[in-house]
């Protein structure tokens, strides 16, 4: 039964990876699509390419902060699915609704909340949740900040360019931008299934011994007790998934990414998505697992704030942040009545 809950796991966190691809699509490319710079199709999968080059480029921080969201010694392969499915429930609920809320915030949520039903809160890590919850509000803002300015300095540069040469240009280079948010995407969020898919292999080899454990499951740590290396089928598997799912689209939340927060120009995209993209890289290399979705809105509003307070439309921006700030607690409780519900059926 364990073996075959395990599968299960995998099975569903590869699912979720694809639905996360197709859901947060509009992070990487609905600036360059609103911009007209590529077509929603060669959009996806320019970014569905970038988003699986990451597997090359980054280190596991963020799987293993994610790994330690819980105490993977007191809780139990069906807390681990628990959360999975909440975290898929919630994701589809707001891509239905074109609502981009975080799908980080959605899986580290879900694999709370059925710990703590498991076996209560004090097998939550406070301080890797109470910093993770904190860049709902710090990975907007700091976006916001950075794309100002950014796009402060580009209009000081290029304050006596020719405006249409300009355009050019920074259609080139939104093809530069959006490749480098979607790697950024592709590493932090492909990373997160990585480190659930990694928690589930601790809890079933839970007491093995090392020698005993098979090598398709075999993890290594480094000295300080973080993860040196995983099978490479898992990283392989999470980074091809959201690939896929990227090529899929997401077409609801491209909507309102792209058009909605503010008009947006190639300058615009390319601001927004470098600021995003710089943000990205920086938490990626302190392992901390920050929302791609609250990233770039929080980009898309700075580059908005350039041109006036009104050119962001405040009225969507709060009930984005409105979504931001009930998706942990809400994927807590679905992953919470979930485990209930199982455990009732006897599992």
């Amino acid at each position: 039964m364990d073996f075959t809950l395990l599968v299960l796991i995998i099975l569903l966190a590869f699912a979720f990876d694809f639905i996360n691809g197709f859901h947060d699509a509009a992070n990487s490319i609905a600036t360059v699509v609103a911009t007209k710079v590529l077509t929603p199709l060669q959009a996806v999968i320019w970014a569905a390419f970038f988003n699986s080059l990451a597997y090359v480029v980054f280190d596991l921080h963020i799987a293993n902060t994610i790994s330690k969201v819980v105490d993977t010694g007191a809780i139990t392969l069906l807390v681990i699915l628990s959360g999975i499915i909440a975290a898929i429930i919630w994701n589809l609920f707001t891509w239905y609704l074109g609502i981009p809320s975080s799908s980080s915030h959605t899986l580290v949520g879900g694999f709370a909340g059925a710990a703590v039903a498991h076996a209560g809160w004090s097998v939550i890590h406070d301080k890797v949740i109470l910093t993770i919850a904190a860049f709902i509000f710090v990975a907007p803002v700091l976006g916001m900040l950075v794309s100002y300015f950014i796009s402060i300095i580009f209009l000081w540069i290029f304050r006596k360019a020719n405006p249409f040469k300009l355009e050019k240009y920074f259609k080139i280079g939104q093809l530069f931008s959006s490749a480098t948010f979607s790697l950024g995407h592709g590493g932090n969020d492909a990373q997160k299934v990585i480190g659930i898919i990694t928690a589930a292999l601790i809890v079933y080899f839970h007491g093995t011994n090392p020698a005993d454990i098979p090598h398709w499951a075999h993890i290594t740590y480094h000295a300080n007790g973080d993860i040196h290396h995983i099978p490479p089928w898992v990283a392989i598997g999470c980074y091809g998934m959201i690939g896929i799912g990227t090529l899929m689209g997401g077409w609801r939340i491209i909507k309102t990414m792209g058009s909605k927060i503010t008009r947006l120009t190639p300058f615009e995209g390319v601001t927004a998505e470098l600021a995003g993209s710089a943000l990205l890289f920086g938490t990626e290399a302190y392992g901390i697992p920050v929302s791609t979705t609250h990233t770039i809105t929080g980009a898309i509003m700075g580059v908005g704030l350039t041109k006036r307070l009104s050119a962001v439309k405040w009225g969507v921006t709060g009930n984005l942040l409105v979504a931001w700030l009930v998706t942990i607690p809400i994927s807590m409780i679905i992953a919470a009545l979930t485990y209930w519900l199982f455990s009732l059926l006897g599992f």
